[in-house]
């Protein structure tokens, strides 16, 4: 599926007008509804994203929902011009009243449309590692491979990227969408594809700032550490400084501002 696409428009500089071609990135809405054999279906949300890796993020944010916990709890998932039936295993609780959305999910705002935010603020997650320990020269080098492997971006400078990390700086996944918390969730959603959602010692970076979604989607995954190109919320950093999360943001060529979990960080 073409994420990039492309549109007429009207280039100035220098006072020269130019007509070309331009390559922007695709947005479109998928609209994801469970079905839970009941002969009921459940309308999760209507999705803001660039398509592809549509499999990934309904798994990713079908996982940040609480809804599923593992690739085992879906049995199906079946798109057709942009509506997504995702059956689930019968023994998959779901609550109407928390997941069942009111509207759409922009590119922008992942947690719009939810009828409570309250299960979103208590939340829990998988205890986060210890043991992994990096610095700055290892952030500045996943910096560089994630911006080199920024395909979306390069070509339309009009998507965001999340990228996971092993301990010693090695890039395992990368993924990019118009809106950064897709981007998390196809990550995430590719995790549980591949069965390596039980996370140890690897950390994730993103591309914009680090927003209250972002962290909360960190968390839930496993990731220890979360590096941001931006600045963060204040939501973000109290719910980092709670779960143990290490957060650095405004991280760029020698330079980062470390809001929680300064042990994961060494001098050197």
């Amino acid at each position: 599926m073409n994420s990039v696409v492309n549109r007429d428009s009207v280039k100035f500089e220098n006072y020269v007008e130019t007509r070309i071609e331009d390559n922007v990135i695709k947005e479109s809405a998928i609209q994801i509804s469970l079905n839970h054999g009941k002969n009921e279906l459940l309308n999760i949300g209507v999705i803001m994203r660039t398509p592809g890796k549509d499999n990934e993020l309904i798994m990713g944010f079908l996982f940040c929902e609480g809804i599923i916990s593992s690739k085992l709890d879906i049995d199906e998932i079946i798109i057709n011009d942009n509506i997504a039936i995702v059956q689930v295993n019968h023994n998959i609780e779901i609550n109407k009243n928390i997941h069942e959305r009111m509207n759409t999910v922009t590119s922008s705002c992942g947690i719009c449309g939810r009828s409570g935010i309250n299960d979103l603020l208590h939340f829990h997650g998988p205890k986060l590692s210890e043991e992994i320990k990096i610095n700055m020269e290892l952030i500045n080098k996943s910096l560089v491979l994630m911006r080199n492997k920024q395909a979306m971006f390069t070509s339309t400078g009009g998507s965001h990227a999340c990228a996971s990390f092993s301990d010693k700086g090695d890039l395992i996944d990368i993924q990019e969408d118009i809106g950064r918390h897709n981007a998390m969730d196809k990550l995430i959603g590719n995790m549980l594809i591949c069965e390596t959602n039980t996370l140890k010692n690897e950390y994730v970076v993103v591309s914009g700032r680090a927003s209250f979604e972002l962290v909360y989607k960190s968390i839930k995954a496993g990731f220890p550490i979360l590096i941001s190109v931006g600045a963060p919320s204040s939501l973000a950093i109290d719910v980092a400084i709670e779960h143990g999360l290490t957060l650095c943001s405004f991280a760029k060529n020698n330079k980062m501002t470390i809001y929680s979990g300064m042990r994961r960080i060494m001098k050197i």
